[in-house]
């Protein structure tokens, strides 16, 4: 094997070979000639590369390994590492898309040959993109470049496929996702929300990140004349100059080093900053930095590095323009910072304060706030008034960074952000945004968090929506009290009834089975708690597949269907209607689709939701219960008698279904009495 070779993993040949992880375990005990590993560690040992693929191909295994794949296994087992292996892409794919004539001569010579010119071609690009001044994106030299030569040519091949820009996000997003807690990412969704409060989406502009990371946020900028990036890690700083390069045809200067000690643009004149800067750092520079020009309203103490960059930020602008930074919500209301945040107050620096969702970004358990910011302009008046957004109750119940409904935050913060910009003030939304005068906020703690200076909104939407809410109820208890079944009454007899199991009934083709849980694309998803509470399809589907994955299509129910959790919930079954039809089915869910000339799906999924029958066809880990649905147990009837039984089962489903709706309704009227009746909307 040559030095230098590129490395695999198990995981690595799965992928390539298209199977699991232990299908690669079994090959490597029963054949005796499968490849050594090579590097790696006893219990995650690596392989060469090119010896894997021989012994794929040989074997038969590698008949349609994906182009993507095998540039991705090459890149992610790079001898020099796969950050320096990515930057060494990232460059010839720059080539490839800014001079692209340039790059098919030096494709059609030797290794040999593309070696000794490339460096050439790709310092008259790099010079072109990013000046003279690119300390963070130098040129590499022939002998840095050799062991990536099968990299570059496949980067570039990949490139022609889908283009240089996606090709370098490919190879990119799956690097930061198999190394997920080296990175702290900033998720589209805040990016062109913050993008669109700083005006950045305006065409022509000059933005600056002053820690850019991953360069999400100048992403998130439209046609910008310029883009000023800087990260404390060199090698995410070349990453980032190089993604933003691929992006767009904006002037790049992009520079490494600690931007509070070292500040790469002292100069700068931005018309917007857009910065997500590292939350509670004690080590940025408070020691050296007592009397740095920047700290224009106050020096920040030690505990206060956030309140640092937005000083920062603040200097960075011409004056006018806008920044804004995502923060812990814990600067908000610090005491440590209440100076700098009442000075900020009184010369009109500090514009608006937006909290968002939890989940919204990372750490994803707390709500995060955005702060608008902007620099006073010579003769400016300060404003009079600070706006504060709160939009913590467009976070759904029980949902996650998966599921928040980017588009109704981003309306709900710009519906209130740009009359507030233009107007100085705006009518207030209870429960969502206020603009409240500065001289209410400069009390003792100069506490900016929004909830605790808006009015909180009525959980029962008003009397007059109580009085809805009351009828509905008394409507519901109506039914249900029609729709309670009759008293029961005793079987004449318990003789045993022939029987089958739903896996005899999928074998005999009665019954179509299938999984839920994969797939992209558009469609509500049906997930387990919907099922278990009888409500209409609340998850959500990812936009698209995972970097290098292919797109699956997702498990579409249909009407007729019966649906089954199979993860420790106790007897359930759903039988789809008209309105659900069309979702996908959701993880820890199986789906059975009778033939209806066979079974009836009441009939169905009554039997499957009896206790017995459950427990029968359960097994038990250490810590859930899994059902086995291929073991359900149903008696063989006719099909006429099977409806008679799911006429009984239709009922006691609409029985159910009423209760449930009896239980929310009657919850929502108690708690919003006790709202109205304590935030004065509701006479006592």
């Amino acid at each position: 094997m040559p030095e230098n070779a590129a490395e695999v993993t198990a995981a690595g040949i799965a992928r390539l070979a298209g199977v699991g992880r232990a299908a690669v375990s079994n090959w490597r005990r029963r054949h005796a000639d499968f490849p050594k590993p090579v590097g790696g560690t006893e219990t995650s040992p690596s392989f060469a590369l090119q010896e894997v693929e021989q012994w794929l191909r040989a074997q038969g295994k590698l008949a349609e390994v994906p182009l993507r794949e095998r540039v991705w296994q090459q890149l992610s087992g790079h001898p020099a590492g796969a950050v320096n292996a990515l930057g060494h892409a990232g460059r010839v794919l720059l080539l490839v898309r800014d001079r692209p004539t340039a790059w098919l001569e030096l494709a059609a010579v030797s290794d040999k040959r593309l070696i000794a010119r490339l460096p050439a071609a790709l310092d008259g690009v790099l010079k072109a993109r990013f000046g003279e001044q690119r300390a963070a994106v130098p040129t590499p030299g022939p002998a840095e470049l050799e062991p990536s030569v099968a990299l570059l040519r496949g980067a570039a091949e990949l490139a022609a496929e889908i283009g240089a820009r996606q090709a370098f996000e490919f190879l990119l997003g799956r690097h930061l996702d198999a190394n997920p807690r080296q990175f702290t990412l900033t998720p589209a969704g805040p990016a062109e929300l913050m993008a669109a409060l700083a005006g950045a989406d305006t065409q022509g502009r000059t933005v600056l990140d002053p820690a850019s990371g991953t360069g999400e946020l100048l992403r998130a900028v439209r046609q910008p004349a310029a883009l000023y990036a800087q990260d404390a890690d060199p090698e995410l700083a070349s990453l980032t100059a190089l993604r933003l390069a691929l992006h767009g045809d904006a002037d790049i200067r992009a520079a490494a080093g600690d931007t509070l000690r070292a500040d790469a643009f002292p100069g700068a004149a931005a018309d917007a900053v857009l910065c997500h800067p590292p939350f509670n750092e004690r080590n940025w520079g408070h020691d050296e930095l007592a009397y740095d020009p920047r700290w224009e309203y106050g020096f920040p103490a030690r505990t206060e590095s956030e309140l640092a960059w937005v000083q920062h930020a603040l200097a960075r602008l011409r004056p006018g323009a806008t920044a804004v930074l995502l923060m812990p919500p814990a600067v908000a209301s610090r005491k440590s910072g209440r100076r700098v945040r009442a000075d900020l107050l009184r010369r009109g620096a500090l514009r608006a304060v937006v909290s968002l969702p939890a989940g919204a970004a990372p750490p994803y358990g707390i709500p995060l706030h955005l702060w608008v910011l902007r620099r006073p302009a010579a003769g400016d008046r300060p404003g009079q008034e600070l706006l504060l957004v709160d939009t913590a109750e467009l976070a759904e119940p029980g949902g996650g960074r998966d599921r928040l409904d980017w588009p109704a935050v981003h309306r709900a913060v710009l519906d209130a952000w740009l009359p507030f910009d233009r107007d100085g003030s705006v009518e207030e939304r209870r429960g969502r945004s206020r603009s409240v005068p500065v001289i209410e906020l400069l009390d003792d703690d100069v506490d900016l968090a929004p909830a605790r200076h808006l009015p909180p909104p009525a959980t029962g939407g008003g009397a007059a929506e109580l009085t809805d809410v009351r009828e509905r109820l008394a409507d519901t208890l109506r039914l249900t009290r029609d729709l309670t079944p009759e008293a029961a009454a005793p079987a004449a007899g318990t003789a045993v009834r022939p029987g089958t199991t739903v896996g005899e009934l999928v074998r005999a083709g009665a019954i179509e089975l299938r999984s839920g849980g994969t797939g992209t694309g558009p469609v509500p998803v049906l997930t387990e708690q919907d099922v278990l509470d009888g409500t209409a399809p609340s998850g959500v589907l990812p936009d698209g597949p995972a970097p290098g994955e292919e797109p699956v299509e997702p498990v579409l129910v249909r009407a007729g269907d019966v649906v089954v959790p199979v993860l420790g919930v106790g007897p359930s079954a759903r039988v789809v209607d008209e309105a659900t039809a069309g979702a996908a089915l959701g993880r820890n869910l199986q789906l059975l689709r009778p033939d209806a000339a066979a079974l009836d799906p009441w009939f169905l999924a009554g039997f499957l939701r009896g206790t017995a029958n459950n427990r029968q066809a359960s097994s038990y880990a250490s810590t859930a219960t899994r059902l086995d649905v291929r073991r359900l147990q149903l008696p063989r009837l006719p099909l006429a008698e099977q409806r008679r039984y799911g006429d009984r089962f239709r009922a006691l489903a609409e029985f159910e279904s009423a209760l449930r709706l009896a239980g929310r309704l009657g919850g929502q009227l108690v708690q919003g009495l006790y709202d109205g009746l304590t935030d004065g909307t509701v006479e006592a």
